[in-house]
């Protein structure tokens, strides 16, 4: 298939991997023709440029700023940024043929771009479902069910979801729930397509060092050291986390490690910095090969979302714990099933967030255990390298082109 790959976080080699990222890769070793556009922060690159990574072309075109900005600029990044990405493709791949548009929601904005793109190459569309906007918003009190933003951005969620050939979702979950809150989606439509990655073998550590890593970073060797990396943002529901922080601050034992950026970074970094937590380490960025080696010396991996989500959030960063055998103490909502997931796969525990007690048992009880860690670290494993592998994403996608042939 020649396949054109519309992305809005695809990072670059020196910045790492992720799902996207994994998946053009594995679809260009599997002899697929794939071109990815995806838009690039302004404040990240001076002008819209095509690039060859890792064999696969990506057209990185310089649109508005998406991280670490304020609600109305991310928002008027969202509406501009399918004018941005057209003009790039009809600059650089206006010759090309295709056979599906690959794409990924948020943004829900996407919908006339794809619709675009579907009739000037006459193909088809997968859409790869990884939030669902704007309800999330509503959830978290960005903004009501009355606020023309809401009812603008709901508008263009449907349209989408119409646009939409196929639509891939991380969980169960997203799908009955895309199902209930959409009557007019065909259930033939829908399918699951979870989070995958690139598996390889299982990464390990060697115990002098490990000790070096952990004293690099100001732990002891004993440290029982629980690590959270990724984005703090509103979605996580972090208010929680320094609640946490706060029972354990006396702790000998328990430290915790902090990595990422996010809206709420800031504010969360500076109550800790405040308190003067001796047993919390904060970092705003490490690299890419460095955060996995501190991962494998870590012992435990910690998960937050909002307790007020109504939607089935997935978190990817289960994946890089999964990867490096870490068990899971999660602090969710109830109605996603990634608790679910944790329970099926004996991978970890999860609470309510809010629930400071029930946290405290569930959490004491991997902390005091180092059997149980390392099963449930297993578990994890195991459930990555049969559920998680990124060949699966191309055997789902490729199906598709099977149905177009028959």
């Amino acid at each position: 298939m020649k396949i054109l790959f519309i992305s809005s976080d695809y990072p670059r080699p020196e910045k790492g991997s992720n799902i996207y990222t994994d998946l053009a890769q594995e679809l260009n070793n599997s002899n697929h023709v794939i071109k990815v556009v995806v838009s690039e922060e302004k404040k990240k690159i001076d002008k819209t440029e095509l690039f060859e990574e890792y064999g696969v072309p990506v057209l990185r075109v310089r649109s508005g700023n998406l991280y670490e900005v304020g609600f109305v600029e991310k928002t008027w990044t969202f509406l501009n940024i399918s004018r941005h990405l057209k003009k790039g493709i009809r600059k650089f791949f206006s010759g090309e043929s295709f056979d599906l548009i690959l794409f990924q929601s948020p943004p829900v904005t996407f919908n006339r771009l794809i619709a675009w793109a579907m009739r000037k190459y006459k193909c088809k569309s997968y859409l790869m479902m990884k939030d669902i906007f704007p309800q999330n918003g509503v959830d978290i009190g960005l903004y009501s069910k009355i606020n023309p933003i809401y009812w603008y951005f709901r508008s263009q969620e449907k349209k989408l979801y119409k646009t939409s050939s196929y639509i891939g979702c991380m969980s169960q979950g997203n799908i009955d729930y895309l199902l209930s809150h959409n009557k007019y989606l065909s259930p033939d439509k829908m399918e699951l397509f979870p989070n995958t990655v690139k598996v390889g073998r299982i990464p390990t550590i060697d115990p002098l060092e490990k000790e070096k890593i952990r004293g690099k970073y100001g732990l002891n060797k004993d440290d029982v050291v629980a690590i959270f990396g990724g984005n703090f943002g509103k979605p996580q529901g972090l208010d929680f986390l320094l609640n946490i922080l706060n029972e354990y601050k006396y702790s000998k034992r328990v430290k915790f490690i902090l990595i990422g950026r996010g809206t709420e970074k800031n504010r969360i970094f500076g109550e800790i910095k405040e308190k003067g937590y001796s047993n919390v380490y904060t970092f705003d960025f490490v690299p890419r090969s460095d955060y996995e080696k501190l991962t494998l010396t870590c012992d435990i991996g910690l998960i937050f979302l909002d307790s007020r989500f109504t939607i089935p959030n997935y978190p990817s960063k289960t994946l890089s714990y999964f990867e490096s055998s870490l068990p899971i103490m999660a602090a969710i909502d109830s109605n996603t099933d990634y608790g679910k997931m944790l329970e099926v796969s004996e991978s970890g525990f999860w609470v309510e967030n809010g629930n400071i007690k029930a946290f405290k048992n569930k959490f004491d009880k991997l902390v005091s255990d180092k059997k149980l860690r390392i099963l449930m670290g297993k578990n994890g494993r195991s459930y990555y390298e049969k559920e998680c592998n990124v060949e699966k994403s191309v055997k789902i996608i490729e199906s598709h082109e099977e149905k177009k042939n028959v």
